[in-house]
């Protein structure tokens, strides 16, 4: 019999799939490695693919939809309720194909490269932010427990950091203590240079992210 939606359950060394044929009935359970599963899709007639949306379910759907089939995915927490008994990787497979004949389900849009891309590059930064942001706070806390206390804002910190490093009359903090900083500091200015802001003017901005689907916010992007 004909498959008619294909559920594959991704995985990084092995990938299940699941063919349920035209009446919802399973016809075929398989296991093969990610590198496998072009050449295995390749060779069916065009049906339903249907995938959960993570990492790399875009660029197999990119490549299978070339392949004249019908690419669906999903967010996982819309799969979880169709999956039958214990959890493994083959009722999971079964479960992706089942949700994807849903007729209420709500699909992820198949993301392009150059979407991909952007998404990428904003998620690369707000990690850049969020280290520069670990790096501030535990600046002000090791600055805090010798009794030094500076007003809120990154500009402020700088120039107080600044002006204590350049001091030699300073003696709140110990040589030990100083050198750390120093480190610190360095390592700081290392986490401008690597975020300029030269480097979003050429980004699409958030909200046009938003409108194509491929910028969430998290909470070092607010730092």
């Amino acid at each position: 019999m004909q498959i008619a939606v294909l559920g594959i359950d991704l995985g990084k060394n092995s990938c299940s799939v699941v063919g349920l044929d035209s009446t919802g009935a399973v016809i075929k359970r398989r296991r093969m490695r990610p590198e496998n599963l072009v050449a295995f899709t390749e060779t069916l007639p065009a049906c339903i693919v249907a995938m959960e949306a993570c990492c790399g379910a875009h660029h197999l759907g990119r490549t299978m939809s070339s392949q004249g089939h019908q690419v669906r995915l999903m967010s996982p927490e819309y799969v979880r309720p169709y999956v039958k008994a214990q959890k493994n990787d083959d009722r999971d497979a079964e479960a992706i194909a089942e949700a994807a004949t849903r007729p209420t389900m709500r699909f992820v849009e198949l993301k392009s490269e150059s979407q991909l891309d952007v998404q990428t590059l904003h998620r690369a930064r707000d990690r850049l932010v969020g280290e520069r942001t670990a790096l501030i706070n535990q600046l002000r806390a090791v600055l805090l427990e010798r009794g030094v206390t500076i007003p809120q804002g990154r500009r402020k910190l700088e120039q107080h950091l600044d002006a204590m490093m350049a001091s030699d009359d300073d003696h709140s903090l110990s040589p030990r203590v100083r050198r750390l900083i120093d480190d610190m500091r360095a390592e700081w200015l290392e986490l401008d240079r690597r975020l300029p802001r030269s480097t979003t003017s050429s980004l699409p901005t958030p909200e046009a992210m938003r409108t194509h689907g491929v910028w969430q916010p998290s909470p070092a992007s607010v730092c």
